[in-house]
């Protein structure tokens, strides 16, 4: 069993920056891909970064490119999102999700785990 937990969220002005955590328990991340999602009132939960097992290849969606990095480090367990140049269209709440394979996977079917999620609101 996997234990997730999502950190670091909050109310920030449009063109604020924040960086989400995910601290996993219960067993090592090293060599499982892991993703982070959102979800907006009213929409669908979406991917917005994944990053295979060993790190090597990200995946963002459009609205992320150059804003979003995602980043993990296995010896802390801990997966991150860097958000640059926040806009109100990035308010949602966001969750991490640990798949048990080694391949970037961007449908949240596929994913095994997941956290309870963290706000973030970015004003206008």
């Amino acid at each position: 069993q996997v234990q997730l937990v999502e950190s670091g969220g909050g109310l920030v002005q449009a063109g604020g920056s924040l960086r989400l955590s995910c601290a996993a328990s219960g067993r090592t991340i090293s060599g499982y891909g892991l993703g982070w999602f959102r979800q907006a009132p009213g929409k669908e939960r979406e991917v917005v970064a994944a990053i295979s097992g060993n790190g090597k290849t990200t995946y963002y969606v459009r609205s992320a490119k150059g804003r979003f990095t995602i980043s993990r480090d296995n010896a802390k367990n801990t997966v991150y999102l860097q958000m640059n140049s926040l806009t109100p269209e990035d308010t949602a709440i966001y969750y991490c999700a640990l798949v048990l394979r080694p391949l970037i996977k961007t449908a949240a079917g596929d994913y095994d785990y997941w956290g309870q999620g963290t706000q973030v609101t970015v004003s206008s």
